[in-house]
């Protein structure tokens, strides 16, 4: 996964209405509705069948590290898909979403003016039509340079131009060295 998918993965686990569960026990036992079988369980999490089997009787109670995570990331990443595709599907349709990084911008804008790149801090809204094509483009496979592309479309029209307002000469605004980059909607 990238940056992107990692950021969208955050903010589907902050529209949780319920935590997931809690105990290896029950965590096994969720991933075994989800997946209905132990090997398919002990495929996803990378141990053997019969450790699953410990798991959900309760024989085993604290796997390494390592292990737990893996536990932890398919639960979280299985958990509640109804309410991560109404908020997700309300995004795109009417609240937009809000981006906020911390990475160095570069554009390519008019002789006389200063197109090099830096680092900026910037939240910014963007409107339901970029967010509509984030989702779409993420549930299409499409790279994470192509989505970073999608975002920094929807900064240059919001943030660097306001709307057609300002630097209506700017053009190809990149998104480079992420420091960081998270949504919310």
């Amino acid at each position: 996964m990238g940056e992107i998918d990692d950021a969208i993965e955050r903010a589907d686990r902050e529209g949780f209405t319920r935590q997931p569960p809690k105990t290896l026990q029950a965590r096994i036992n969720f991933l075994m509705k989800q997946l209905r079988t132990t090997k398919a369980v002990a495929q996803e999490i990378g141990v053997s069948q019969r450790s699953v089997e410990r798991y959900r009787k309760g024989e085993r109670k604290h796997p390494p590290q390592a292990i737990a995570e893996r536990i932890d990331a398919a639960v979280r990443a299985r958990w509640q898909p109804q309410v991560r595709r109404r908020r997700r599907k309300q995004a795109a349709t009417t609240t937009g979403i809000t981006v906020e990084t911390r990475a160095r911008f570069g554009y390519t804008a008019p002789i006389g003016t200063t197109d090099d790149g830096r680092f900026r801090r910037l939240t910014v809204h963007l409107p339901p039509t970029y967010a509509q094509r984030l989702f779409n483009a993420r549930d299409t496979g499409a790279s994470d340079q192509q989505m970073h592309q999608i975002i920094a479309e929807g900064l240059k029209d919001i943030y660097f131009q306001d709307s057609g307002a300002r630097a209506l000469g700017l053009s190809d605004v990149t998104l480079n060295d992420i420091d960081y980059l998270d949504f919310d909607y």
